[in-house]
C-alpha cells in the first residue's frame, strides 16, 4: 500500500523533533452539497529541528515513532530536507507517478 504524503502548515515547534502540523481539506456535505473545510493536526518528526512555525510542510506516513508521531517531515517550504531519508521521498514521488503509455 502507498505512503500517503499531505502538506500542512506547521502550528507548533516547541517539542523537540517533533512539530504539529495542521492539514486542511475541503469535502462536500452529503446532505446541502456545499464544499466545508476540515483539519486535523499530525505531529510529524522533525529530525534537525528545522521547522518553524507558518512553514509550509509535506509529512509523509511512516512506522510509529512513538505513540502519537506517525509521519516524517519530507519538505519545508518547497525545499527537500537534507535529514529525511532520500528513499523515503523517491518512494513517494514513485508511488505518485504513474508508469509511461
Amino acid at each position: 500500500m502507498p505512503r500517503r504524503v499531505l502538506t500542512g502548515r506547521v502550528t507548533s515547534d516547541k517539542m523537540d523533533k517533533t512539530v504539529t502540523v495542521l492539514v486542511d481539506r475541503r469535502v462536500m456535505h452529503p446532505l446541502y452539497k456545499k464544499f466545508i473545510r476540515r483539519s486535523k493536526k499530525y505531529a510529524a518528526h522533525d529530525e534537525a529541528n528545522e521547522c518553524r512555525v507558518g512553514d509550509v510542510v509535506r509529512i509523509i506516513e511512516c512506522p510509529p515513532i512513538s505513540k502519537r508521531k506517525t509521519w516524517t517531515v519530507i519538505e519545508r517550504n518547497g525545499a527537500s530536507l537534507g535529514s529525511a531519508p532520500a528513499d523515503a521521498v523517491a518512494a513517494a514521488a514513485a508511488q505518485h507517478a504513474h508508469p509511461p503509455a
